[in-house]
């Protein structure tokens, strides 16, 4: 086999699996209160979708480190029992899946959730079985940076780079991903809109769940 054929897909869940909007505003808000910060309408906390918790509250809030570690405290409190079931699979994504295994593609999960978390999901949506591995960062809060859990998913399976796409929504996917000398893919049906991607460095763009079968298609043909 070309050591740059495509085998191994890499999916970020928020905003690219899954549309976990209202769990996660709601936890947000829920931590936000704590600290006495009212907000007007939860849809100002979507940024919050995507990057790393901790780092969220002191970019976004401008929380000092001991704050944002209590915020992300009170976050879990509401989510791992409530917001975590407060989600919905995106149209599209468990027949997409089928046909990318089907092909005969590796498909793992890379996100900055707590692999805890990202487990359960995927196991309530019906969706775990479709994965060799899930990748997310740890409660205490280390591994939490894309890149971080992407090289891990990488390490842990084995896996080359070259033969390696990232599939993601954000930016922090395609640096991530750039960071570990992997080929990008990012998805605009997500949280991240399409010039995030592209400044990011995005080596593909899809605008809807079936465009990305045929890309997958596309970047195998190109690589090999």
């Amino acid at each position: 086999m070309d050591e740059r054929h495509l085998k191994n897909l890499l999916f970020d869940l928020d905003g690219t699996l899954t549309d976990p909007k209202e769990g996660i505003t709601k936890s947000v808000e829920y931590a936000l209160n704590k600290f006495d910060i009212q907000v007007e309408h939860l849809d100002l906390l979507i940024p919050y979708i995507g990057p790393p918790l901790y780092n969220s509250f002191m970019e976004l809030n401008a929380f000092t480190a001991e704050h944002s570690l209590r915020a992300v405290e009170f976050y879990r409190e509401r989510y791992r029992s409530v917001g975590i079931y407060e989600n919905k699979v995106i149209a599209g994504i468990p027949q997409l899946l089928e046909e990318l295994q089907t092909m005969g593609f590796d498909l793992y999960v890379a996100t900055s959730k707590p692999t805890v978390f990202a487990e359960e999901i995927l196991k309530h949506y019906g969706l775990d079985h479709f994965f060799k591995h899930v990748g997310g960062s740890n409660l205490d809060g280390t591994r939490a940076l894309k890149k971080d859990v992407i090289q891990y998913v990488l390490d842990e399976n084995s896996l080359h780079p070259e033969q390696s796409l990232m599939i993601g929504d954000r930016k922090h996917d395609i640096i991530g991903a750039q960071a570990c000398g992997v080929t990008s893919l990012g998805v605009t049906f997500g949280y991240g809109p399409e010039e995030e991607l592209l400044a990011a460095g995005a080596d593909y763009i899809a605008y809807q769940v079936s465009e990305i079968r045929e890309l997958v298609l596309q970047i195998n043909l190109n690589e090999s």
